[in-house]
């Protein structure tokens, strides 16, 4: 997985890339948490999604927002870090100019700006969402949703309670033509601490499914 550094709106930003094996591989956006909380894209569960999507030949990239890592610029309240991920698929897609669909995926805070680079990116296909902040965090621009994707949530995280992002669910799925593929992992924290390996097998069951129309095994699903 090789360093990358790329042209982002406040300078240079810091990445690890995974190319893929065919000129026509999907491409595929990983975001990582609130970096004023000290969210990278080296924490376990922004490097459990990369890995999902990696290993599915998906060409793969997460990055550190401005201000982390060797990333240049300071952290802009959310506003700037969504201009971030726009270069990053920018870049993302300059170097797979024939990749066959595009999907996003984040965690927490990277959850909410992959919501909001889903609105203004109509080429994105899927999105995955881990433990999206609703409890703090505005996700009513999803009216509508443009796509259906997964959400994946810990029962018993501390940071955002489950019933916040069950509303979110709701409101998602009742809109037409969205399916959301809710996951509610039994026992987990905020960051799946104990539970990566749950969590990194509901992200594999729900791209398997959504590449090669596998069945999905029998994890807590709703919505």
């Amino acid at each position: 997985m090789p360093e990358v550094l790329f042209a982002g709106p406040a300078g240079r930003l810091e990445g690890r890339y995974s190319p893929g094996k065919s000129p026509t591989a999907p491409v595929a956006l990983i975001l990582h948490p609130h970096p004023q909380h000290g969210g990278t894209m080296n924490n376990k569960v922004v490097y459990s999604l990369y890995n999902a999507f990696a290993e599915r030949d998906f060409a793969t990239l997460r990055f550190n927002f401005r201000g982390v890592g060797k990333s240049q610029g300071v952290y802009d309240r959310g506003e700037g870090e969504l201009s971030d991920a726009a270069s990053a698929l920018d870049w993302l897609q300059s170097i797979n100019p024939n990749a066959r669909s595009a999907w996003v995926a984040g965690f927490s805070f990277g959850s909410w700006i992959g919501m909001q680079l889903l609105m203004r990116r109509p080429e994105i296909e899927s999105f995955i969402s881990v433990a999206p902040p609703a409890n703090m965090l505005d996700f009513n621009f999803l009216a509508p949703c443009p796509t259906s994707g997964q959400i994946i949530h810990g029962e018993a995280d501390e940071i955002v309670p489950e019933p916040f992002v069950q509303k979110l669910v709701t409101k998602l799925s009742s809109q037409r033509g969205v399916k959301i593929d809710y996951r509610i992992i039994p026992g987990a924290s905020h960051f799946f601490g104990e539970q990566l390996d749950q969590l990194a097998t509901a992200v594999e069951d729900y791209l398997d499914l959504a590449l090669y129309q596998r069945p999905v095994s029998g994890l807590a699903m709703a919505g």
